[in-house]
């Protein structure tokens, strides 16, 4: 008689529910006939029927599109394709009492590089009213550089500015996603640290020097954070 333990070199079967299979086999209708935002989908009854489930099943797979925002309802059109709202799923999800260390110290990272990047766009679009009110904001927290809640609210007004600068509002609102990782720096650092430029230097820069000045200027206010990654 064999073992009962010869059962372990059985795989398990990778099982797909209904409402998994339904939900992939509509993205990928939707993406075969290229649908576009506004366009009305088939029916419930039509769907379930070409697929051959119930309609509960379809139902199920169509409430998942919905959340994710990829589908949503009209009144008289029924359901359409959504104009999709990339960034309405990560700002549902991201609390950053839900983040794990390695998740905060990606977006870190992340952050850093898209503040490396801001310049053309900033140049792109400088107004001498926003350098103007950037300044303000420099000029408003000359206050103790140890106190924990000061330093997180000044980056937050700072940078935040930096980001509405660029005119570009899906940038403006990935930035908001990343403010959980101010306080996350902070935890790395025992002792306050301040870059090698200053805010106020990156407002001088912005007023009379070029893109690749403050991307330099940039760079030397964040250095201390990228030496901290290797």
């Amino acid at each position: 008689m064999k073992s009962k333990g010869i059962t372990r070199d059985l795989k398990k079967i990778d099982h797909k529910s209904m409402a998994d299979i339904a939900e992939s086999r509509i993205r990928e209708f939707l993406r075969k006939n290229a649908f576009k935002p506004g366009d009305s989908l088939p029916k419930e009854t039509d769907i379930a029927d070409a697929l051959g489930v119930s309609r509960n099943v379809v139902r199920e797979a169509l409430s998942r599109l919905r959340m994710l925002g990829i589908i949503e309802s009209k009144r008289r059109s029924g359901m359409i394709l959504a104009n999709l709202d990339i960034m309405s799923s990560f700002e549902r999800i991201m609390d950053p009492t839900l983040i794990g260390e390695r998740t905060l110290r990606d977006l870190f990272e992340l952050r850093l590089t898209l503040e490396m990047g801001l310049a053309d766009l900033l140049y792109l679009r400088l107004k001498k009213e926003d350098i103007d009110e950037l300044e303000e904001i420099a000029r408003q927290h000359k206050k103790d550089p140890g106190d924990n809640s000061f330093r997180i609210s000044h980056e937050i007004a700072f940078h935040g500015k930096l980001y509405r600068m660029t005119g570009n509002d899906t940038m403006m609102r990935f930035q908001n996603l990343l403010i959980p990782i101010f306080g996350y720096v902070l935890t790395l650092e025992r002792v306050p640290i301040i870059g090698k430029v200053s805010h106020m230097k990156l407002v001088e820069i912005l007023r009379n020097g070029g893109k690749e000045d403050f991307r330099r200027g940039m760079f030397l206010h964040l250095e201390h954070h990228f030496q901290k990654l290797q």
